[in-house]
């Protein structure tokens, strides 16, 4: 099928980028970035293709089990990454983005060759407004928090005067600043049109807008945590170390709605 053909080149092609990212930082040269950005960016052409050959298979949007979903979430962080090069010097952040896309694809990979039936509540055109929505806005917040963790290394090494080679390899601070705050501004309104669309199709699946599921609770404190965090940056001038520390708290409470529920508890999300 062409999309498997498709979804395994993009998987060994993100695969190649990963290893010239991690030699750009052991070599510290930045053309080395470079060229490993421009094979990201044909990995991410190689996904979109796999995408529209199982929407043309399957004949749904592609983002419903969560297999999908996974694969829609690395391919929106790519996607988001890439947006990012023609304006900043940001080309080593994919060693942070890249191996994080990778692992996503070999956990996606896992559960799509083939294809399985749709259960029958979720065949609404709310579920994939709700999944792309949703998990677009959380792809930017991972971007956030690659940033935030990016901007502490560089500060840190600004601070203890070990200014080096690889140091001049990192983005400046008002670049990764400028990332954190681009993808918050735009992560949080995603994210929130994604919980609204899900609320109206849990009334129209279950009865009503709220269940007090694990999923939906933590999600929620999550959103309470950016929303707090994206008032602080816009009301109060929060920015550098401050926003770059909380971007990765925050990101760490969305990981637990993500992932710890569907492990740890029962929840009805337990499809994406």
């Amino acid at each position: 099928m062409m999309d498997t053909m498709f979804l395994k080149a993009a998987l060994a092609v993100y695969f190649v980028s990963v290893l010239g990212y991690v030699t750009s930082i052991y070599v510290r040269r930045v053309m080395v970035a470079k060229v490993s950005t421009w094979i990201f960016f044909l990995a991410f052409l190689c996904h979109t293709i796999s995408f529209i050959f199982r929407y043309l298979e399957t004949g749904h949007t592609p983002v419903i089990s969560i297999y999908e979903t996974l694969s829609f979430f690395a391919w929106a962080m790519a996607g988001v990454y890439l947006a990012f090069q023609p304006k900043t010097k940001t080309r080593v952040l994919g060693a942070f983005v890249s191996p994080v896309t990778f692992l996503l694809m070999i956990a996606a990979s896992k559960g799509l060759e083939g294809y399985v039936s749709i259960p029958e509540v979720l065949k609404s055109n709310l579920v994939p407004l709700h999944v792309i929505l949703s998990v677009t806005g959380e792809a930017l917040f991972a971007l956030a928090s690659f940033a935030g963790a990016m901007y502490l290394i560089q500060e840190g090494l600004i601070k203890n005067k070990k200014v080096s080679g690889f140091s001049r390899m990192l983005p400046s601070l008002s670049d990764l600043d400028r990332i954190n705050h681009f993808c918050l501004m735009w992560g949080f309104p995603l994210l929130t049109l994604g919980v609204l669309v899900g609320s109206l199709w849990a009334r129209t699946a279950w009865g009503s807008h709220w269940q007090w599921d694990p999923k939906q609770v933590w999600t929620l404190v999550a959103w309470v945590f950016y929303a707090l965090l994206l008032h602080q940056r816009l009301a109060i001038g929060w920015k550098g170390h401050k926003a770059a520390f909380l971007s990765l708290l925050a990101f760490a409470i969305l990981l637990v709605s993500l992932v710890a529920i569907n492990l740890f508890f029962v929840t009805a999300h337990s499809f994406i």
